[in-house]
């Protein structure tokens, strides 16, 4: 009889985190989306991958990785589907919050090493638009000269959003780094 009770308290109590936690990365989908959108106006400068890395880097691959899969998911709704964009995000966002997950688990002083992090943000946003110019010319069938003068006609857009990385995740990182680990401080993350 005890043994029944406790289990059922034992599946009672993951529910309610399983719970907790679906609304935690709910939220935080939610403010990426918002974000997304609020700069979608403006060319070049976004700030999803600051919130991205330090949210990984703090909670860890695994809200990082479902947190992007939502992402992905989710903000096809507000802007629409797009294929590329789709594959593109599915296959991106993962990857950077696996690297940064990856990185909060090793580094136990950011502040110290903020340059290295700057620093691979700022390859990985290289990396998306190198991953754009892969997908989408599969996806449309470009030949090989249009495939060439899409590659060269993203360099012009790449240039500022690696700047953006650059100031966003210099100037954020810390502050929402301590937002997050405030949050993960909290009884629920611990």
């Amino acid at each position: 009889m005890k043994d029944k009770e406790l289990l059922r308290a034992k599946t009672k109590k993951r529910s309610v985190q399983s719970a907790k936690e679906c609304a935690y990365i709910a939220v935080f989908v939610a403010i990426l989306i918002s974000v997304q959108l609020a700069l979608s106006f403006v060319p070049g400068v976004e700030l999803v991958t600051v919130f991205f890395v330090t949210y990984s880097f703090v909670m860890g691959i695994k809200r990082g990785v479902i947190s992007a899969f939502a992402f992905a998911l989710l903000r096809q709704l507000v802007f629409g589907f797009a294929p590329t964009v789709l594959i593109l995000y599915l296959i991106y966002f993962p990857l950077l919050t696996f690297i940064f997950g990856v990185l909060g688990s090793k580094i136990k002083k950011p502040l110290k090493l903020l340059p290295l992090i700057v620093l691979v943000a700022c390859a990985c946003t290289v990396a998306f638009t190198m991953l754009d110019n892969v997908i989408t010319p599969v996806w449309y069938g470009f030949g090989q000269k249009s495939a060439k003068l899409y590659f060269m006609a993203s360099i012009p857009f790449m240039i500022p959003q690696v700047i953006c990385s650059l100031i966003s995740v210099s100037v954020l990182f810390y502050p929402l780094y301590k937002v997050f680990f405030t949050l993960k401080g909290v009884r629920y993350f611990s």
